[in-house]
């Protein structure tokens, strides 16, 4: 007898990250796909019938959930609300509901409702928990912070997807990250040791998604693709000789540190293999908070330099950056600014800096009675600051939105879309081609955004790439797109209440008398 597995991804909350009015261009309804769940598709027995709902791109019903043997999820800290809301109607007819991913990891002795937790990483816990659960004898918690070999790794089953409610497919091809940032959890998740999988598999990740039918961008989601460069260097040839035998149909954009910029071998091997496009946390321009935070891996060079050479190298560069650090003097906001314009940066996320859970910042901001409440995980529209500032917090939230207000004017957005383009090298942006309804999104960019409030700039914009560099049009049409929905996204934060949170006593893990590791 089969057990019929719903596989539930909690919705997605607007955000500068949602690209939500972006999306409104396209016959898109999420900008990534659950890679966390289809992967776990892949590792359940085969006499498990599984059926994927994806809250961002269609409606969970009550069908759906009636026809269940068993609900599972998992949630990064940004679907914490919606969670809430998934439980309290799976508890409704009564079906047996299973929690995994990072936000239970930190916090299930928080989350109410759930019947098991399947914690840590899913190749460790998720066959203990399977077990027990086929015995009738699962147990609450699941939890072993083991850190497998990802060669164990199955090949998630792409085919739960409908590829053309994406705006790119994913896959991962290692976990951790071998640096020690303060502020971040990945290291706390995965480790400081990257583990890999073998080109092998990643080909046949590859393979598995072309074969579905899908041709475009692929997001390779790891937190820092070059952590391991010995193995990346192995892995890319491999990727280039599979790209030419299929034609190049995917175009790939990552996450990577900024000594990216010091391996100009890494950066041809990248650009050949079909890579457009990486995400650097580049945080500040301030030294003194690079050094407070332990980003000692943006202190070996020029910041700006490094930028400028990766986007010499083909690649456009979007970045991370942060307000919010004790070092932060009260003009951090105008350096940031300048810093960003002349970074020719479009997509610039600035968010101010939380204490994510059960990390070096975190423990820190407890031990000195500065942290006040768990963070939202949202640190570019929550507006809200979860520890005790060295800045007067009305300061820093005032000019965290005046740095947005700034550089994504429409005027100042457009001109880092130009200063980009000038700088990409002359070489051939990597382009898939059009897929389902890219023609539609770009008649609609055409004809919307001219009559746009920011017409004018977008018209300049356009002209000026059409007679200058006119073989980055795909580019710019693009980048225009992305630049309604940072632009929209801005001119709605005015109304963005400020959440007045009461402080609560957050534990620390050793308070808590356990080691937290990922799902």
């Amino acid at each position: 007898m089969s057990t019929n597995v719903l596989l539930v991804y909690p919705e997605n909350p607007t955000t500068f990250w949602s690209f939500k009015h972006a999306l409104t261009y396209t016959v898109r309804k999420s900008t990534h796909p659950p890679l966390g769940l289809i992967t776990i598709a892949a590792m359940l027995p085969k006499d498990y019938h599984v059926k994927l709902i994806d809250m961002n791109v269609v409606e969970l019903t009550d069908e759906d959930i009636q026809n269940a043997d068993l609900v599972m999820t998992s949630t990064m800290i940004i679907h914490r609300d919606s969670l809430k809301e998934v439980v309290k109607r799976v508890k409704k007819f009564g079906k047996p509901i299973v929690a995994g991913g990072p936000h239970p990891t930190h916090s299930y002795d928080e989350i109410e409702g759930i019947d098991h937790f399947v914690l840590n990483e899913a190749e460790i816990t998720l066959p203990k928990f399977l077990k027990d659960f086929k015995n009738g004898v699962a147990k609450p918690v699941y939890l072993d912070d083991t850190k497998p070999s990802l060669t164990d790794t199955p090949v998630p089953d792409f085919s739960l997807l409908d590829h053309n409610l994406y705006g790119t497919m994913a896959i991962q091809y290692s976990r951790g990250c071998p640096f020690n940032c303060e502020f971040c959890d990945i290291i706390e998740l995965f480790g400081r040791k990257p583990r890999v999988k073998t080109p092998t598999q990643l080909v046949a990740e590859l393979e598995a998604l072309y074969q579905t039918g899908y041709k475009g961008e692929v997001f390779i989601v790891d937190d820092n693709f070059i952590g391991n460069k010995k193995s990346v260097r192995e892995l890319l040839p491999e990727v280039i000789k599979w790209q030419k035998r299929r034609k190049l149909p995917f175009t790939f954009h990552t996450e990577a540190s900024i000594n990216l910029a010091d391996d100009d071998n890494l950066l041809d091997l990248m650009y050949e293999a079909g890579f457009n496009m990486v995400f650097i946390g580049i945080e500040t321009p301030s030294l003194e908070s690079l050094e407070a935070c332990n980003k000692i891996q943006n202190l070996k060079g020029n910041l700006l330099d490094s930028i400028i050479k990766i986007q010499k190298s083909g690649l456009e560069v979007t970045g991370g950056f942060i307000v919010g650090f004790d070092s932060d003097e009260e003009d951090i906001f105008d350096r940031q600014i300048e810093f960003i314009k002349q970074s020719g940066v479009p997509t610039a996320m600035l968010g101010i800096l939380q204490a994510m859970p059960h990390t070096q910042l975190s423990r820190r901001m407890e031990k000195e009675n500065r942290l006040l409440f768990g963070a939202s995980g949202n640190q570019t529209h929550g507006l809200e600051v979860n520890f005790i500032p060295k800045m007067d917090k009305d300061k820093l939230i005032e000019g965290y939105k005046r740095v947005l207000m700034d550089i994504f004017d429409p005027k100042t957005y457009f001109e880092r879309c130009s200063l980009l383009i000038s700088r990409l090298n002359g070489r051939r942006f990597n382009f898939t081609k059009p897929r389902k309804g890219d023609v539609a999104a770009v008649l609609k960019s055409v004809f919307n955004q001219p009559r746009s409030s920011y017409g004018i700039h977008y018209i300049k914009f356009m002209l000026k790439t059409l007679f200058t560099k006119p073989k980055f049009m795909g580019l710019a049409l693009a980048m225009s797109i992305r630049g309604h929905h940072l632009i929209t996204m801005t001119g709605e934060l005015s109304d963005v209440v400020v959440e007045q949170r009461q402080p609560e006593f957050v534990p620390t893990p050793e308070q808590k008398g356990r080691v937290i590791s990922p799902s």
